[in-house]
């Protein structure tokens, strides 16, 4: 049976781990290293899929828990799948849920983000943890977890092989595997315990794949590396995915904000070179350029959109706060020569002025430029390795974004 998903690679960074490649999907071929906009629930936040395409965008991404919460998993299936429902007929992406047990588990009952300092994670290891200070949504068992929807209060329980059913249903180019997202706090036990767990979990995604022949020729499944700040654990979860007969890899988890580039270090050498990695809900600039440096082809990240919604604008000269005094009489671009549809119709003053007036035209503008900041900052990144000067690209980038040499 042919695979649905083949990755190419076209050229390799000198002196580092990345690459330059082509991913085959059945909807089309995504030139990598890619930025996968994030579409929760079927729809990127105020904005058409044609807004998508003309802004540069090449695939998306879709959540698997919150599709299935609404309006349905099966109605997304009955309206003809994911590309139909939402009418984006290029590659597309849903992740397994295994994100919300970390967000509706730990971090929902302690207020924690995917990304600490080392030195917060310092700090906890000496006992200041913070309190919980709610009751969980998210219940972790050996079969699989109980969720209490964060919507209707109704409970939930999602398998590995409901994950994969519920992926079939949405119909996406490349699924995941069903995992657990574990919290950056969590102990060195407990880290090897559910690491050992999400090892069980992509067995079961992975024979509940394999059993359903005519979604196999659609979708490509990846398996998820764990094992959190710990490089024995890791090591240990890529050798063990690695062996798995997926289309790819995701690299998943949270971090500290100094770690990241060493996950990748210890994951990426011991995962098939030839199989495409994807780094789960990564999205900082720079962060995207160690991504690559050490062999991530592809990422994805609300934060563009997210910011875009508050006011922060992603510029080549660091990110800008539109509700900041000097927005509101300022009549250039948000971007000089950025090439955007916002950029060449519209100034900051105006857009200050949508956001102080809370009006969503200025969601969907400040969203355009956003998207099509990251998106042009892939392809510009994926250039320069094409051309042997990735190395002297990211220095430049880092130097004018950071305002500083890395």
């Amino acid at each position: 049976m042919p695979d649905p998903i083949t990755f190419k690679i076209e050229q390799k960074i000198k002196g580092a781990f990345g690459r330059a490649g082509t991913l085959a999907t059945p909807h089309g071929v995504l030139l990598t290293p890619a930025f996968v906009i994030v579409g929760t629930k079927a729809t990127v936040k105020s904005l058409t899929t044609d807004q998508l395409k003309k802004l540069g965008a090449t695939i998306v991404l879709a959540n698997t828990y919150h599709l299935y919460l609404q309006p349905g998993d099966e109605i997304v299936r009955d309206a003809g799948g994911l590309h139909a429902f939402m009418n984006w007929h290029g590659p597309a992406m849903t992740d397994s849920g295994g994100f919300q047990v970390f967000s509706l588990g730990s971090a929902f009952t302690r207020n924690l983000n995917k990304f600490i300092s080392r030195g917060e994670l310092e700090a906890f290891v000496r006992g200041k943890i913070p309190e919980q200070t709610k009751d969980p949504l998210a219940t972790i068992k050996e079969g699989g977890v109980v969720f209490k929807s964060h919507g209707d209060g109704s409970t939930h329980t999602l398998t590995p092989e409901k994950s994969i059913q519920i992926q079939n249903n949405i119909g996406a180019d490349i699924i995941f595997a069903f995992d657990e997202c574990t919290s950056p706090i969590d102990s060195y036990d407990y880290q090897k315990e559910a690491m050992e767990r999400t090892h069980r979990w992509a067995d079961r995604s992975l024979a509940t794949h394999q059993s359903n022949p005519s979604m196999r020729e659609k979708q490509g499944l990846f398996g998820i590396v764990q094992g959190g700040h710990y490089e024995d654990l890791r090591k240990q979860s890529a050798t063990y995915i690695a062996n798995l007969d997926v289309a790819g890899f995701g690299i998943g988890g949270s971090y500290t904000k100094e770690d990241m580039e060493d996950v990748l270090k210890w994951v990426n050498p011991l995962l098939p070179e030839k199989k495409p990695r994807h780094l789960l809900g990564i999205g900082e600039p720079l962060q995207l350029f160690i991504g690559v440096e050490h062999g991530v082809d592809t990422f994805d990240c609300v934060a563009p959109t997210r910011e875009a919604r508050n006011g922060a604008i992603y510029t080549r000269d660091g990110r800008i706060n539109l509700f900041n005094a000097k927005y509101k009489n300022d009549f250039s671009s948000l971007e000089k020569d950025c090439g955007c549809y916002t950029c060449e119709h519209y100034t900051c003053a105006y857009m200050a002025h949508l956001f102080r007036a809370k009006e969503i035209l200025g969601y969907t503008l400040a969203t355009i430029h956003n998207l099509h900041f990251f998106v042009t900052l892939m392809t510009n990144i994926r250039l320069s390795i094409l051309e042997n000067r990735f190395l002297e690209f990211k220095d430049s980038f880092a130097s004018r974004y950071y305002h500083f040499n890395p």
